[in-house]
């Protein structure tokens, strides 16, 4: 988000279903997020299947969340992956690199701590111009 960040949050054991998504990121987090934002709060996650559960979307319609639609292959506007590339390119590059999953989760906390709010900010207001790219080039890929 724009002037700030979550501590970043691993996935510890196994994979995120709709109900962990639901209790380890929706209700810790994005409920908070929009409490403080306001009704012009708007959610972006993806189409992964876990975010898409029933369970998830009564969540979020019973906490007044607004989601961003967009396309179902939407990798233009995934920015996220922006971000997991430079915190990965990062974790790679420390002086000792993670060898198991313990170092690895430090590791990638660590540099999560580091990246600057400049990235993240940036990516955050770039999506105004990679929707309305998306729109003039009706769903195809953007030059982005």
């Amino acid at each position: 988000m724009i002037n700030g960040r979550t501590r970043l949050h691993v996935v510890a054991n196994g994979t995120m279903t709709g109900q962990r998504y639901i209790d380890e990121v929706l209700l810790p987090h994005v409920r908070l997020f929009r409490g403080a934002v306001g009704n012009k709060f708007v959610f972006m996650d993806d189409n992964a299947t876990c975010h898409r559960t029933l369970a998830v979307q009564d969540c979020l319609d019973s906490e007044g969340i607004q989601r961003l639609l967009w396309p179902a292959r939407s990798s233009d506007l995934n920015r996220i992956e922006n971000v997991w590339d430079a915190l990965g390119r990062q974790a790679a590059g420390q002086n000792y690199p993670p060898i198991n999953k313990n170092t690895l989760v430090r590791a990638l906390t660590e540099e999560w701590d580091k990246l600057p709010q400049q990235l993240l900010d940036n990516v955050v207001q770039s999506m105004v111009r990679r929707v309305e790219c998306c729109i003039t080039f009706h769903g195809r890929h953007i030059p982005y």
